[in-house]
């Protein structure tokens, strides 16, 4: 780990390990638990990590070994159905009683202190939220880190299936908590067989071939694409953010599949009145805990010793920190995002982006999306190693997707905040998906992505429908020089399952329609600008 991860802190304390030992559940099911202690006299305060995804690699150097060094009891438990643990696996509705079932018996442990911490990664940050709904008074911080609290929005955006995240979590809870070996063959079955999945017709069910048996959780949020479905009621402990008095620190990358999902949490968190700190890096969701882990590890173990070791000296004097793309360089901010004006960018004639306001509604590009060829995503927002930033100039080349583009800027733009845009559109079908994105284009004409969104819309005749999509947050310059385009098209295949153009659920449609959309004047692009910071913070990132 220290010839991976350079600068990691010396350790403090030499490291015990007790494996194998069984917690009840709620239900009593036996939850295999593994203790991680310094072996030293004293008094250590204990850290919670609960994993569907097994105790070995990564989670025991990474979590188990790096803090028991540092001063911290880690408690490593397989959740409910993984890695030994007895009972079933559900996605969600195991987790806040068997968590509360656990600092029971922590209480009963003649180590323990009664100062209690959180960490963990992903689903191991849902859990923590699980456990905050109604937080035992021994927990003293949480730190939640590329976390997950919506399960919905995981699997789900406006009613569009995320097809390749729910197929990658599928391997991941299936596969990964029975070890490296069968995770790894797993995951190469499923790159083999990804194709003829992801172009079944139907949809559903045909994760099988690619899973090797069939998984009642994950039929269950692919086919349950409504927000409002009662299927859905009490997933999100994410509510909890709003009461909750447990000083919380958020950690996350603007290319992280949940980053919006962190900076819900931590908007209640400040709206509550709660202690909290957000750091965001130019990471993916796995880079976070690989290229990001010095970073990140020095910010988890600042906060943990802060608040359960009374020791604040490893704290930033302000609430955020974030690393904003384009300059590569960090600032330290009092909150996020910023609140500044919001620039509005204009598509126009002949692919121009333009901060002019057009005086008419009429056409002004048309687009053919056919799900039989399905317009291909490419990087960003995803739990996949393609995550990311990437060179869109071929993507942009394809008849299925228009762009609008501005000016060279003669001065540097800082966009810091939430992107959106409003679309005016119409369809020949009256079903469309519509896939919009921000990107930054330098001089030689390298076209990359900052962020973006998609929404589902129905439209009638060719009267023009207006939609609204969120792009997610971000925090960019563009340099001078450089341009600012709106790429928009009809889907990104398979991070979004395609849009048949009928109607009918994406699970279940058997007939495909190719969609002819039609773009009208009016549609807007907003910025959250601000003026380029004077001079920034902190060091070069490498590169993601």
């Amino acid at each position: 780990m220290r010839s991976i991860w350079r600068g990691l802190p010396a350790k403090r304390h030499e490291v015990g390990w007790q494996p194998g030992l069984v917690v009840s559940a709620a239900d009593g099911s036996p939850l295999i638990t593994d203790h991680y202690f310094p072996r030293a006299e004293g008094d250590f305060p204990t850290l919670l990590v609960r994993s569907p995804y097994g105790r070995g690699l990564p989670w025991s150097p990474m979590y188990g070994m790096l803090f028991a060094e540092q001063g911290f009891h880690v408690v490593l438990q397989s959740c409910r159905g993984t890695g030994g643990s007895g009972g079933q696996f559900d996605l969600w509705r195991n987790e806040a009683a068997d968590g509360q079932a656990t600092v029971a018996w922590l209480r009963g442990q003649p180590w323990f202190n009664g100062k209690l911490g959180t960490i963990g990664p992903s689903y191991l940050g849902y859990v923590q939220w699980a456990l905050a709904l109604d937080p035992p008074p021994e927990l003293k911080a949480m730190v939640v880190q590329v976390g997950l609290h919506d399960p919905y929005a995981l699997f789900h955006t406006d009613g569009a299936l995320h097809l390749e995240n729910a197929l990658l979590v599928g391997v991941g809870m299936e596969y990964q908590h029975r070890g490296m070996a069968p995770f790894l063959r797993a995951t190469l079955r499923l790159q083999r067989r990804l194709r003829g999945v992801i172009t079944a017709q139907p949809l559903r069910g045909a994760y099988v071939s690619a899973l090797g048996r069939e998984v009642p959780w994950l039929d269950g949020v692919m086919t349950h694409p409504d927000v409002d479905d009662p299927y859905w009621s009490g997933a999100s402990p994410g509510e909890a953010a709003e009461r909750l008095g447990v000083p919380t620190s958020l950690i996350t990358g603007w290319h992280d599949a949940l980053v919006d999902q962190t900076l819900e949490q931590y908007d209640r968190l400040q709206q509550a009145g709660c202690e909290t700190a957000l750091l965001v890096g130019p990471w993916t969701h796995t880079s976070a805990v690989q290229q990001g882990w010095p970073e990140v590890f020095a910010e988890s173990l600042a906060w943990l010793r802060a608040h359960l070791c009374g020791d604040r000296s490893g704290l930033r004097p302000t609430a955020a920190r974030i690393h904003v793309g384009g300059e590569n360089a960090w600032r330290d901010l009092d909150g996020y995002p910023l609140s500044p004006a919001t620039a509005s960018w204009f598509s126009a004639p002949d692919g121009q982006l333009t901060p002019q306001a057009p005086t008419g509604n009429e056409p002004l590009t048309s687009f053919r999306y056919d799900p039989a060829d399905p317009t291909p995503s490419l990087g960003g927002r995803l739990l996949s190693r393609t995550a990311g930033p990437r060179d869109n100039s071929a993507l942009e080349a394809r008849d299925d997707v228009v762009t609008f583009t501005g000016p060279p800027l003669s001065e540097p733009v800082d966009v810091i905040g939430p992107v959106s845009a409003r679309l005016r559109v119409s369809t020949d079908t009256g079903y469309a998906d519509v896939f919009t994105r921000l990107c930054d284009v330098d001089p030689q004409g390298r076209s990359t992505n900052v962020c973006d969104g998609l929404a589902q819309l129905r439209t009638v005749g060719q009267t023009p429908s207006e939609v609204t999509v969120p792009m997610s947050y971000t925090a960019h310059r563009f340099a001078a020089g450089h341009r600012m385009r709106w790429q928009i098209s009809g889907g990104a295949h398979p991070r979004y399952a395609r849009n048949p153009g009928t109607g009918e659920p994406s699970v279940d449609a058997k007939t495909f329609t190719p969609i002819r959309t039609t773009l009208h004047a009016g549609s807007v692009l907003m910025l959250p600008q601000s003026a380029p910071a004077a001079q920034p913070v902190g060091g070069h990132q490498p590169d993601v």
